[in-house]
Parts: C-alpha cells; sequence; structure tokens
C-alpha cells in the first residue's frame, strides 16, 4: 500500500477516488488546490469558499486529513496568463489540458511528492496500467460517455507513474452509488462545468477583463461585410452561435471559418464540408508529448484534435525541432491553432500536442 494524496475539490468524483483508495488500504491525505479566489471580480459564480467546505467535509466523512494548498500565484502565471497570452495572439488555448499538466500534475503533484507521498489521485475518467515493461500508461476511461483521457494528453511519463484514477474504472451512475455507499455529503451534489478552476464563468467574460474590445467588421469569403464583431479573440473557427450573424434560412447557419489579423476582420461561411477554411486534412503539431513511445518517429496514429471529436487515422511525418505534420484520411472540422491534439492507439493515449497551423 502507498501514501496517496487525493486533489479533493469539493465534487463527487474526487471524493470517490478518494474513499476507493482508503478502502484499498492506501494512506490517504485529501488536498485541496486553492487557485482562484476571482479577487478582480469577474462576473460569474466562482464557489471556491464552498468547493473547501465540501471536501473537508469529505475527509472528515472518511476520517482522512485535509490540507488547503494555496497554489494562487502557480495558477496566474501558468493557466491565466497563458490563457490571456493564448487569444491576445489569436490562438484557441485548452485551459482544462494546461491545467493538468502544470498544476494538478505539476506543482501539486511536486507538492505531494516533497511531503513524502508517493502518488496524486484524482477523479478523472481515465484507467491508468502498467505495461509489460513495467512503464505506466493511460487508457480510456470505462464510461464512454465521460472518458477524459483527451485532457491528459500532455502529461508526461513521470507524471502518469504518479498519478491515480480510482473512478476511470467506472460508470458515471456507479460513482454516485459508491459515494451514497461511503455517505459522501457530496453524493447529490451536481458536476462542476466551466473553465478549469474558475467555476461558472464565462469565457468572454475573463477575456473582458483581461483584454480590451477591439470591434471590426465580419465578412462573408467574397468580403461583404455582414455585421461587427467585438475583437478577434472572442471567436473561434468553427463557432456557430455567439457571432451575431443570422442564418438566412432555416437549415443554413453561419459559422466562423478566419481570422484575418492585418484587416482585423472576421470570416464566415456557411457550415458545410466544401467551405473554405472549416475544414483540414493536414495540420502542423508542435510541442509533441510522449508517454511511452516516441510519438514523432510512428508512421500513423488516431489523432483527436478536439475534445469531443472521434479519433480518426492520420499519416505522421517528422518535421524539425520535433513538431509532426499530421495528414487525416478524413477532412477534420475546425483544427485550430492552439488547441490540442491527442494521440491513441486503440483504447491506450500515446500523448498529445499543440496545434500550431492547419491547412
Amino acid at each position: 500500500m502507498s501514501k496517496v494524496m487525493v486533489g479533493l475539490s469539493g465534487g463527487v468524483d474526487s471524493a470517490v477516488a478518494a474513499a476507493l483508495l482508503v478502502e484499498e488500504g492506501h494512506e490517504v491525505v485529501g488536498g485541496y488546490m486553492k487557485n482562484w479566489m476571482n479577487e478582480e471580480g469577474i462576473p460569474g459564480d466562482c464557489p471556491w469558499e464552498q468547493d473547501i467546505e465540501d471536501a473537508h467535509a469529505v475527509a472528515r466523512t472518511l476520517g482522512i486529513e485535509f490540507r488547503v494548498i494555496d497554489l494562487i500565484d502557480q495558477y496566474k502565471h501558468k493557466i491565466v496568463e497563458y490563457l490571456v497570452n493564448g487569444y491576445e495572439e489569436g490562438l484557441t488555448p485548452n485551459p482544462d489540458v494546461w491545467c493538468n499538466r502544470e498544476m494538478k500534475f505539476g506543482v501539486f503533484l511536486d507538492y505531494a511528492l516533497s511531503q513524502g507521498f508517493e502518488a496524486v489521485g484524482t477523479g478523472h475518467y481515465a484507467r491508468r496500467r502498467v505495461l509489460p515493461g513495467g512503464q505506466a500508461a493511460i487508457l480510456r476511461g470505462a464510461d464512454p460517455n465521460k472518458d477524459q483521457s483527451y485532457f491528459l494528453s500532455l502529461m508526461t511519463a513521470f507524471q502518469v507513474e504518479h498519478a491515480r484514477f480510482p473512478t476511470g474504472e467506472m460508470l458515471k451512475p456507479e460513482v454516485r452509488e459508491v459515494a451514497r455507499r461511503f455517505d459522501l455529503p457530496v453524493a447529490e451534489k451536481k458536476d462542476s462545468q466551466g473553465i478549469c478552476f474558475l467555476g461558472q464563468v464565462k469565457m468572454s467574460d475573463f477575456l473582458s477583463h483581461y483584454l480590451e474590445d477591439k470591434p471590426g467588421d465580419i465578412v462573408d469569403l467574397g468580403g461583404r461585410v455582414m455585421g461587427q464583431h467585438r475583437g478577434l479573440h472572442f471567436y473561434t473557427i468553427g463557432q456557430r452561435k455567439g457571432h451575431g450573424v443570422a442564418s438566412p434560412k432555416e437549415g443554413m447557419a453561419y459559422v466562423v471559418v478566419g481570422k484575418r489579423a492585418a484587416e482585423n476582420q472576421l470570416v464566415i461561411g456557411w457550415d458545410r464540408e466544401d467551405t473554405e477554411g472549416l475544414y483540414s486534412r493536414e495540420c502542423v503539431i508542435g510541442n509533441v508529448t510522449s508517454i511511452n513511445e516516441d510519438i514523432t518517429v510512428l508512421k500513423r496514429v488516431e489523432a483527436q484534435p478536439r475534445y469531443r471529436a472521434k479519433a480518426e487515422i492520420a499519416r505522421v511525418d517528422k518535421m524539425e525541432d520535433d513538431r509532426i505534420s499530421l495528414t487525416f484520411e478524413k477532412p477534420q472540422r475546425a483544427v485550430v491553432a492552439g488547441q490540442i491534439c491527442a494521440f491513441y492507439e486503440g483504447g491506450r493515449l500515446l500523448g498529445g500536442g499543440v496545434v500550431e497551423a492547419a491547412r
């Protein structure tokens, strides 16, 4: 048995993860990562005080020690700056993937190891396995509707070695049942939604606090002015709602298909596969992170360019600086610079990287 620090978020998944590890006989301590207090007054609900109270109540129920670890400064540096700088540069960052790498299995894991713990446990819906060679691997979660392995795709082999995902072996209804069996106070608590650790804060409100509006024209692919946008950083390729241009007839929808930074123009087109800029067959991936084997030397992978996208077969061509070029067998919708592409072999997560360009 090992000594495990569980990241108790105040939700049911992490609570059940802690309960299962206690049941298995591990020495468990609950740790709440205090990352964000919304001192800036951004509109939205950031229920960190309630989450701490709920996490502490879970620890009391399980009879384990509970700690609040202040990581606010690290979060601002590693996540908030990453988000703001990315959007300012015209990218579409993914805070949840980066948060797992830099916070939960970054500074939080470093803290746990420094305190004598052997691993960090979380409520992620992903499965950890030890391969025949002794390396730790990540598999898709048992619940296909809740699988969160995509969000773990930038984890390093070292981080996976020290990670534990007890709830990944279960379906969501089973997690609720286990929570009731342990009489956990969060058994019926609703799942949180929103940006990693920010709570119910709209991305547009978050960005408005840090970046000034920069209005410009919305144009179609022919250059015709269709409306006005607030600032290019508020929009992403493939966005169907919120751009402010009504569709002229039922069954046809305008989507964002491009940004012309020099002209400060947002480009829209029809949501169809033949619309220029909306679908891509090739993309360049940088910051490639491999868990068990070097992705850059593989010939083919199953590549998933968005969380809710299906992983599709793609050819891998190695480029300079350890970047790779992907050529998909089928064109992919809204492959956006800044987003994360996860790589799989069957149900096993190979790693991931950051989309640098699509064509």
